[in-house]
């Protein structure tokens, strides 16, 4: 079958039919590099990838990069990780239920961005238990003429679980000794997509927590009624899982989050790459 693609969100979301990503062909996968330019989050259903093939298939947009949660790396493939509630010996992993949860991009708490990240189901709950993508190309040409001359000028700072999400997530303590030791990075609150050109909000309220020469309190309001214009259902696509789904999504133009909307006690295995670019 030739590789086709179709939306599947009213905002985004293409999913991408023909292909067998354990068994990728030069053609198959420029087919899907040249969708993925401007479709942002690409599904693959009845997909069955061990954690080397998931890895491999990563590989071939960049380098597949080890997460910074070193618990939830694979003990073969350092470079894939798990999205779990499960804990190692069988029970609940309660910081697995809640994990990104919130509103984010990967990794922004470092100088170098990724540029991509796969997600494959192993197993999901009965029901619920999906994950949220935000469009943030879109949310930033929604933006009032009066608030992207603010951006513009504003640099975000940024840390590892340090935004205002995560502190009501995760706990002032938490976040404090996640940073211990991190250098704060900055990042523009608009940068300009490195293949599109088009214009992203580059602010997530899961690792921004200030912007450069503005108060706290000032920069908390102003991360907070972004991400409510950002995460607006007109921007959004909720995937619900089946086993064997991969998603692909792109780091820059988009946000995500786990729903977290699952019965915690439901089991949930993924396997995940973050992918850097080369």
């Amino acid at each position: 079958m030739p590789v086709s693609a179709r939306p599947i969100g009213d905002a985004l979301g293409t999913e991408i039919t023909g292909v067998d990503l354990s068994r990728l062909d030069d053609e198959d996968f420029a087919a899907i590099e040249e969708v993925f330019r401007d479709h942002p989050v690409l599904v693959f259903r009845h997909q069955k990838l061990s954690a080397g093939a998931l890895a491999a298939f990563g590989a071939r947009f960049g380098k597949p990069m080890p997460h910074a949660l070193v618990q939830y790396r694979h003990p073969d493939h350092p470079d894939v990780s798990f999205i779990t509630n499960v804990a190692k010996d069988g029970g609940i992993d309660n910081f697995g239920v809640k994990r990104a949860s919130t509103w984010h991009a990967d990794e922004t708490y470092d100088s170098k961005l990724p540029r991509l990240a796969v997600l494959h189901a192993v197993e999901v709950p009965a029901e619920k238990g999906g994950t949220m993508f935000a469009d943030m190309c879109a949310a930033y040409d929604a933006l009032s003429p009066a608030m992207k001359e603010r951006l513009a000028a504003l640099t975000g700072r940024h840390g590892y679980t340090s935004g205002p999400d995560s502190i009501r997530l995760y706990g002032e303590e938490y976040v404090r000794n996640r940073n211990a030791g991190r250098s704060e990075q900055l990042h523009p609150a608009v940068r300009r997509h490195p293949v599109t050109g088009r214009n992203v909000l580059f602010v997530n309220p899961t690792h921004c927590h200030g912007f450069v020469g503005m108060d706290d309190h000032e920069a908390t309001a102003l991360i907070e009624e972004l991400r409510d214009h950002a995460t607006q259902d007109r921007f959004t696509y909720y995937h619900a899982w089946r086993v064997g789904d991969v998603v692909m999504w792109d780091e820059i133009a988009t946000q995500h989050r786990g729903a977290g909307d699952a019965r915690p006690e439901e089991r949930r295995i993924m396997l995940r790459t973050i992918v850097h670019p080369i």
